[in-house]
């Protein structure tokens, strides 16, 4: 039967079951309500009925109320009514009834609470924190961010880590909590849902954060993917500069500016790839660099701070270097916010400027006198470096490889040679920026080879190379990783000096942290995880974005670098003489001291291979001519000298062939 305007008739009982359906698929608390009033429903009426039909039920109408009131509130008491029959099943429906809804009541309850806990799983929690660290996204960085942060021993370091990425909130802790160690005093928070999406960043709070780290994941449009973060956490902040400061990576050159734009005034963008490539070059020529960067950038030692200028003001720089007993000091933060890195020792400290310092922590520096412990006859005169050619093998090719060649172009000495060897269609090489003129860096020669078979790669003749390096492969979307490849080169590498007695320096890049100990290389190679010393640059300019120039600075092909010299350029070989005494001829020769490399313990040495950062000035110890001297100094040379003299500095012209 149809309605007059045409629609059919709901049957009452459909539209009584769909009515209830709805009110289910509501809410807990609505559910609970309708609960509460069909419990009430039923036991008043059945409360007032008992009471009525009492023959001794008080003869007041306040009285009976009371009693009816004293009977609803015993509904559990089942069959607790006496007399009649009729008595006795009433109060046995009221105690059923009252029990059907007390059980039903329990059961929603524990759905709701169950409900709450599975939407706490899934990570889409509001978070309520005050300055905490917000880290957006997931990428092999993130482990070391995170651990640096819970390790840092700055009172700056966050009580709360909030991690933000679409993944898995189980899968996220548990990685954490797998490669993070357990912190006492700081909490980590992982919450799960796209961070691009504003609705989503906007739970995480990132108005009363401290600091936001933005991370690239691996996938191939990982920069893309951080600009629409960056955009992301502009909707949410709008155009606030007091906002928190922003620190960002992208891996392309390109998406750099954009970035910039989009993390505002008090973003900082880091270029992954570049930077990576900056230290491969770097450590090209300098072994064991990649030893002293890490231990430079992790909080387990000693690191980069701001310390108080105001005994200096007025004075030279200079003076600054011998004037604290425990820490070393590198540079300026003028009150302008300009870092001035290594600067000449006259230069004068304006008022309001602090020390950039390597020192345990930003409360240990302190002010005292440290020249009387300089014992100027162990101070050696400055003689100038012997810089010739150099001939370098670079095996491999991934997206990285053309700004290294690049890195070493603008660092090679003149008459050097690059010879690359690749996999795949020989790619063409790259000219220097700013084109034209005379030709500029290294003769750079490419050919093919099968390097993924063993046995071209055990073909290769390596004697008339200073340095090789080794490139593995982009991650791709097979199953092979990256540093499969890389670990077999460097075995055919290791192979080839046991055959000819020689060892060969070799700087290579691995991606995972724990392939590390796996590599076969000898003491005086670099092995370069790009992923780790990425994670670690972040995590200190996390903490201090300040100290972003001082790292820009450091890793770049000009200004001043992180360098490691013989020590008999500075101290008398066999002199017992106090650190301060490095640091005063450092600083004679235009250098920030600020350690040194026991010859001794670069083979044999624990897990720190003779490097010790930052040591008291007054550390007395015989100085040997293999010892090295870590220096903050300007380079212009960074390519390894070739052993023989400037008669055999000839090179070969053509790349190597399997033999």
């Amino acid at each position: 039967m149809d309605s007059a305007k045409g629609r059919p008739r709901v049957p009452l009982r459909d539209w009584a079951l769909y009515r209830f359906d709805r009110t289910l698929a509501r809410s807990t608390g609505t559910l609970m309500g309708w609960l509460v009033i069909t419990c009430l429903a039923v036991v008043v009426p059945v409360s007032l009925l008992l009471v009525w039909t009492d023959p001794g039920s008080p003869a007041s109408l306040s009285e009976r109320l009371i009693a009816t009131w004293r009977i609803s509130a015993e509904t559990l008491r089942l069959g607790a009514a006496t007399g009649t029959p009729l008595r006795l099943l009433l109060s046995a429906v009221l105690g059923l009834v009252a029990l059907l809804c007390v059980s039903t009541l329990v059961g929603v309850i524990t759905t709701g609470l169950a409900e709450r806990m599975a939407e706490l799983s899934r990570g889409r929690s509001t978070v309520l924190e005050q300055g905490h660290v917000l880290v957006l996204g997931w990428s092999d960085q993130v482990t070391t961010v995170v651990g640096e942060l819970v390790a840092a021993r700055t009172p700056r370091r966050p009580r709360a880590i909030v991690l933000l990425a679409d993944r898995d909130k189980a899968e996220m802790e548990g990685a954490l909590t797998a490669r993070v160690a357990p912190a006492p005093r700081a909490r980590i928070i992982c919450r799960s849902g796209p961070a691009s999406d504003p609705d989503v960043l906007a739970l995480v709070s990132p108005r009363s954060a401290s600091t936001v780290v933005v991370l690239p994941s691996a996938e191939p449009t990982a920069d893309a993917e951080v600009l629409r973060i960056l955009l992301a956490l502009r909707a949410v902040l709008g155009e606030d500069t007091d906002g928190p400061p922003v620190l960002a990576a992208v891996r392309d050159d390109r998406y750099r500016a954009p970035a910039r734009l989009a993390a505002g005034p008090r973003g900082t963008v880091l270029e992954t790839d570049t930077v990576t490539a900056r230290l491969i070059a770097q450590c090209v020529g300098r072994a064991g660099l990649s030893l002293v960067l890490r231990d430079l950038l992790d909080f387990a030692g000693d690191e980069f701070h701001l310390a108080d200028a105001t005994a200096f003001h007025h004075g030279p720089f200079g003076a600054t270097l011998l004037s604290h007993p425990n820490s070393c000091v590198v540079g300026l933060l003028t009150p302008e916010g300009r870092t001035l890195l290594n600067p000449p020792a006259d230069t004068v400290v304006p008022p309001g400027s602090r020390l950039i310092v390597l020192a345990r922590d930003d409360r240990s520096t302190r002010v005292e006198d440290c020249r009387h412990l300089v014992d100027v006859s162990a101070i050696v005169a400055a003689r100038p470096e012997r810089a010739g050619p150099s001939r370098l093998l670079l095996l491999g090719w991934n997206r990285r490889a053309p700004l290294v060649l690049d890195q070493l172009r603008s660092t090679a000495r003149p008459g050097s040679v690059v010879d690359v060897v690749v996999d795949s269609a020989v790619p063409g090489p790259r000219e220097p920026e700013g084109g034209g003129g005379e030709a500029v860096g290294p003769d750079v020669r490419f050919r093919s080879a099968p390097l993924s078979r063993p046995e071209s790669l055990l073909g290769l003749d390596l004697d008339p190379y200073d340095a090789v390096v080794v490139l593995g492969p982009d991650r791709g979307d097979g199953p092979d990783h990256p540093d499969d490849w890389t670990l077999v080169a460097l075995l055919a590498v290791r192979l080839l000096e046991q055959r000819t007695g020689r060892e060969t320096r070799v700087v290579t890049e691995l991606v995972d942290d724990r392939n590390r100990p796996l590599a076969p290389v000898n003491s005086g190679s670099d092995v370069i995880v790009s992923g780790l010393l990425i994670g670690l640059l972040m995590a200190q300019i996390a903490q201090n974005r300040h100290l972003a120039p001082v790292f820009e600075e450091l890793f770049s092909a000009e200004g001043n670098n992180v360098c490691l010299r013989p020590a008999g350029a500075y101290i008398r070989p066999g002199a017992e003489a106090a650190f301060a005494a490095v640091v005063a001829a450092a600083r004679d020769r235009g250098e920030c001291a600020i350690g040194y490399r026991r010859h001794d313990a670069a083979r044999t040495g624990p897990g720190d291979h003779g490097i010790r950062l930052n040591p008291p000035k007054g550390e007395r110890r015989v100085w040997h001519a293999e010892d090295q001297v870590v220096v903050v100094a300007t380079t212009h040379h960074q390519l390894p000298t070739v052993a023989a003299g400037p008669d055999e500095s000839a090179v070969p012209d053509s790349a190597p062939s399997p033999r």
